[in-house]
């Protein structure tokens, strides 16, 4: 699994426990899940539909950094299947899973749009050799 993303645990992300607010959280990895849908299907439209049971494993406190993981479970004709770690960056301890992570791939109409992605890409690979 690749993690890409960092966060700094501030005070605007705490809950009335002094922890990290589970909303904030779920914000990040939303978003962290549309943007690598986005690159993996080189398409800006993309939506999510639906997120499984969340796990929330461990809390993260204020001045934490927290990195977002995100691995490709399975490509569907219109969708990408994802399963996101988010762990504490210092001691490797997760915080949360999330098994799957829908997103579907809209065409310009707002509609589910055959993507015809079948595996991983990275973009060092889409630009060849410069």
């Amino acid at each position: 699994m690749r993690f890409h993303t960092r966060k700094w645990v501030k005070p605007e992300d705490l809950n009335a426990n002094g922890t990290l607010f589970g909303g904030k959280l779920l914000a990040w990895i939303d978003e962290e899940a549309a943007l690598y849908s986005i690159i993996q299907l080189e398409n800006s439209k993309v939506v999510t539909k639906y997120m499984s049971e969340i796990n929330f494993l461990s809390s993260a406190k204020q001045g934490d950094i927290v990195e977002i993981g995100i691995r490709v479970e399975k490509f569907g004709k219109t969708s990408l299947t994802l399963f996101c770690e988010v762990r504490n960056k210092m001691t490797r301890e997760a915080i949360i899973h999330v098994d799957n992570i829908i997103m579907v791939n809209l065409g310009e109409d707002g509609k589910p749009k055959a993507h015809g992605k079948t595996e991983i890409e990275f973009v060092k690979d889409r630009l060849g050799n410069q």
